[in-house]
C-alpha cells in the first residue's frame, strides 16, 4: 500500500480497522494449514468469508468517503489514495483466491464468496469493487454509462407509473365527486319528501278536526229540527197544553166557528 498519506480521521479509522482484518485473514489461512479435521476447516472458512465480507464493506466506504474528499483534495493526493484502494482491492482479491482453494481442497462446494450469505447470491465483481482493479478507464466509463442509461429508463418506468397512478387517482377523485353531488341530490330530495309528509299529516289533522266540526254542527241541527218537529206534534194534538209556548210564525188553531153562530142566535 502507498504510504506517507494524510487521511482524514474517517478515511485513517478505515484503514486501520482495514489492516486489522487484513491481519487476521492472513493469521486464520495460516491456522487452517494445521486444521486437519473438514468440519473444523470448513468453520473456519466460514469465519474468514465474514472477515472477507467485512474488509469488502470497508473498502465500499473508504471508496465513498473518498469520493466525498476528491473534490478538497490535490489531484496528486487522490490518485495516492486511489492507488492505495487498488491495492486494497487487490489485497482482498488474494484472500478470495486463497479461500477458494482452501474450498476446493476441503470439498466444500458452496460457491462464490457471498453466495448464500446475506448477499442472496450477489458477485462480489458484479458490484465493482474488486473487478475495478482489472478494468481500464475506458470500460469503468463504459460500464459508468451503461449503468446510467439503465437508471434513466428506470426513472422513466417509475415516471410512467407515477402518472398512471396520478391519473386513476383523478379518475376516482372526480368519480368520487359525482357520486358525492349524487348523495347530495338524493338527501335534499329526502328532505322535500320528508317536509311533504309533514304537510300532508298537518292537512289530514285540519281536514279531520273541520269534519269532526262538521259533525257536531249536523248533529246539533239535527236535534233542533227534532225538536221543533216535536214540540209541532205537540201543539197540534194538544193544542191546549200551556207548558208548551207558541213557536214563533206558527198561528195557533183558530177558534170554533160553532162558538160565534150561537151568539148570533141569542140576539136575534
Amino acid at each position: 500500500m502507498a504510504e506517507g498519506i494524510d487521511l482524514s480521521s474517517t478515511l485513517a479509522d478505515i484503514d486501520g480497522q482495514l489492516k486489522d482484518h487484513f491481519r487476521a485473514l492472513s493469521n486464520g489461512f495460516q491456522k487452517l494449514d494445521k486444521i486437519k479435521d473438514p468440519n473444523r476447516q470448513s468453520k473456519q472458512l466460514e469465519e474468514l468469508t465474514g472477515k472477507m465480507r467485512e474488509c469488502k464493506r470497508l473498502i465500499k466506504e473508504f471508496d465513498r468517503e473518498f469520493k466525498e474528499e476528491e473534490s478538497k483534495n490535490p489531484p496528486e493526493i487522490n490518485r495516492q489514495l486511489n492507488e492505495k484502494k487498488q491495492s486494497m482491492i487487490k489485497e482482498l482479491n488474494s484472500y478470495v483466491a486463497l479461500r477458494k482453494t482452501y474450498a476446493n481442497s476441503v470439498g466444500n462446494k458452496k460457491g462464490d464468496l457471498f453466495e448464500g450469505g446475506t448477499g442472496g447470491g450477489e458477485a462480489f465483481a458484479e458490484e465493482n469493487v474488486i473487478a475495478a482493479s482489472t478494468m481500464s478507464n475506458q470500460e469503468l466509463v463504459g460500464h459508468g454509462t451503461k449503468m446510467m442509461d439503465e437508471t434513466d429508463q428506470a426513472i422513466d418506468r417509475t415516471k410512467k407509473v407515477v402518472e398512471e397512478t396520478v391519473n386513476v387517482g383523478a379518475q376516482t377523485a372526480a368519480q368520487l365527486k359525482g357520486q358525492t353531488e349524487q348523495m347530495g341530490k338524493i338527501v335534499n330530495e329526502l328532505d322535500t319528501i320528508q317536509f311533504s309528509i309533514k304537510k300532508a299529516s298537518q292537512l289530514v289533522k285540519e281536514i279531520g278536526r273541520q269534519m269532526a266540526t262538521d259533525r257536531c254542527i249536523m248533529a246539533f241541527l239535527f236535534l233542533i229540527v227534532c225538536g221543533v218537529i216535536a214540540i209541532i206534534v205537540v201543539k197540534i194534538v194538544n193544542p191546549k197544553n200551556k207548558n208548551i209556548r207558541d213557536i214563533p210564525g206558527l198561528a195557533p188553531p183558530a177558534a170554533s166557528r160553532k162558538l160565534l153562530w150561537s151568539l148570533d142566535d141569542t140576539i136575534f
